[in-house]
């Protein structure tokens, strides 16, 4: 079920990598709405039979490598980091995103890394793993269709880095202390 999802999630995910021409077909034979709506549905149907399938198997796959005792934390401030690039991705105006480019691309990387950094089974590693090569691989294909179409990034304010970065903290804390083990049943920093 993991595989399935993870196929299925990442197959939807790279068409644009991949296959760009195809996908430009299929929009104009079908429609952007149309497009999007299968996209969509396919990519909600991985990621059910992700969470779900990485559900049944987390505990009790093969673990590959023990996490040092400072795995945690590492993976923790990782973590406040890709929050951080993700409130980028979101918030107009910051300089973030014009240094970065792709912001949450990156701090989907950023996340994939700090739990590998925090987890050692081999279900972690396919999860993890997966999402990490994906957003590396879609980043430079991202960084490359920028460049064939001569895209400059914009400059940005000071006060929209400011509020990328006190969201990112302020979520980040709420899901360290409370969401993480109410979602996944870990506790990240053992509270």
């Amino acid at each position: 079920m993991l595989l399935a999802g993870l196929l299925i999630f990442f197959g939807t995910h790279s068409v644009r990598i991949g296959v760009p021409a195809w996908r430009d077909r299929q929009i104009a034979r079908y429609g952007d709405r149309s497009w999007r709506g299968a996209y969509s549905l396919l990519s909600l149907l991985g990621l059910v039979l992700i969470i779900l399938g990485f559900g049944r198997v987390r505990w009790t796959t093969q673990l590959l490598w023990t996490p040092p005792l400072w795995a945690p934390y590492a993976a923790a401030a990782l973590l406040l980091l890709a929050f951080v690039l993700n409130a980028a991705s979101g918030v107009p105006g910051n300089r973030i995103r014009g240094i970065v480019r792709h912001p949450m691309l990156a701090g989907v990387a950023l996340w994939g890394v700090g739990h590998l950094i925090a987890n050692g089974r081999l279900a972690d590693l396919l999860l993890f793993g997966c999402f990490l090569v994906w957003a590396v691989v879609d980043f430079a294909s991202c960084l490359n269709r920028d460049r064939l179409a001569g895209l400059v990034p914009s400059a940005g304010t000071l006060r929209a880095d400011m509020i990328c970065v006190l969201a990112a903290f302020l979520i980040w804390a709420i899901f360290i202390l409370f969401l993480h083990r109410w979602l996944f049943d870990v506790s990240p920093l053992s509270f």
